[in-house]
């Protein structure tokens, strides 16, 4: 019988429509310093636009709590070359963080404009909704600018509505997925 070649949990190699291979893989410890490097790719419009706030540089606590995430309670994914993990280049980051003594898990994508529209988006979304999911989360949910409309239409394909911000954040939307544990 032929042994199977099978990757670890939550590892995909993601093949773009433009032809190129990424790994899709849980953040480790070492991808700290590759993380800031790329940091500095994506524009502050960018981060702004995925993160709700511009940010130049991604600070050493910042990257520490990225790459330290609790399993118990957050995933953070990161999509770059099928290299090991302190050489690759990290061209995506999508994490998802359970809210302390709630049901509901408040996410984030950012993705390099290199790597916009080819579908990275969608996959790492799907990955956010089936670990909430397997944590029998209510809800998976994430604040979005009102003008980052292709943020708002890939979460709008998958099923998540948009809802009035909580704090009536002027230019912010809530996008808000139930997580119905019979799909």
């Amino acid at each position: 019988m032929a042994t199977r070649n099978r990757m670890p949990p939550w590892h995909e190699i993601f093949k773009t429509p433009s032809g190129h291979e990424l790994l899709i893989r849980p953040i480790r410890p070492e991808d700290g310093p590759p993380l800031k490097e790329a940091f500095s790719l994506f524009g502050p419009e960018e981060v702004r636009d995925r993160l709700t706030q511009s940010v130049k540089e991604l600070s050493d606590e910042a990257a520490h709590r990225l790459t330290h995430p609790n399993p118990k309670t957050e995933i953070t994914l990161v999509a770059g070359e099928n290299l090991t993990a302190g050489e690759a280049v990290v061209g995506a980051l999508a994490r998802a963080s359970i809210n302390p003594g709630t049901r509901e898990a408040e996410y984030a994508i950012l993705i390099s404009r290199f790597l916009i529209g080819q579908g990275l988006g969608r996959q790492l979304m799907r990955k956010l909704v089936k670990w909430g999911r397997g944590k029998y989360l209510d809800r998976l949910y994430g604040d979005v600018l009102e003008e980052n409309v292709p943020m708002k239409q890939l979460a709008a394909s998958l099923g998540f509505k948009v809802v009035p911000h909580p704090q009536g954040t002027p230019g912010l939307v809530r996008m808000v997925l139930e997580l119905d544990p019979e799909r």
